[in-house]
């Protein structure tokens, strides 16, 4: 009950043709200058607001692009590095392995070389002995028939001249002497 009578006594709910007219055209008023005055930049502030998002969304997105572009070059670059690498890698140790199958073809050969010139010189000692060996047997044979044919020999002559050939014989290391 308060409240109707709260209603009737204020004005609010009177209802007065000349104040709603005046308020229409107050409002229409305010409304063609705000249009005129305020509409105009607050809209064309607006517009430029919305073209610079625009761009930046543009501008945005071509750098993405760009950096997606240059990332998948890194990429590229990456792999190719990387692809490089392991051949540089892959043809030094066909290299290193070349030079050490080089280095052992050589040093065998060296050593057959050395092994042959060994041989050789083994060879030609060993027929240098022999020659000397036989010399001198020729030349202790030719002693002995010598001493033989100028004596007739008996048992104890031979003996005797036995023990004094075998004294005539050099000592280990030493030369015969040649008559």
């Amino acid at each position: 009950m308060l409240l109707p009578n709260v209603l009737a006594a204020s004005s609010f709910v009177e209802v007065r043709p000349g104040l709603i007219f005046w308020t229409i055209v107050t409002f229409l008023i305010v409304f063609a200058i705000l249009r005129w005055k305020a509409w105009g930049p607050i809209l064309s502030l607006v517009e430029e607001r919305e073209k610079q998002i625009a761009s930046s969304i543009e501008s945005a997105k071509r750098e993405r692009a760009e950096a997606e572009k240059l990332l998948a070059e890194q990429k590229t670059a990456i792999a190719e590095a990387r692809r490089d690498a392991q051949e540089m890698l892959r043809r030094n140790q066909q290299e290193v392995e070349k030079f050490r199958e080089e280095l052992m073809a050589k040093s065998r050969k060296e050593a057959d070389e050395f092994k042959a010139s060994a041989q050789r010189e083994i060879q030609e000692q060993k027929a240098k002995a022999i020659a000397e060996v036989k010399a001198i047997a020729v030349d202790l044979a030719m002693d002995v028939a010598g001493k033989l044919l100028n004596e007739r020999m008996d048992d104890a002559r031979q003996r005797a001249l036995a023990e004094q050939f075998v004294q005539g014989l050099p000592a280990k290391g030493t030369s015969v002497p040649r008559a």
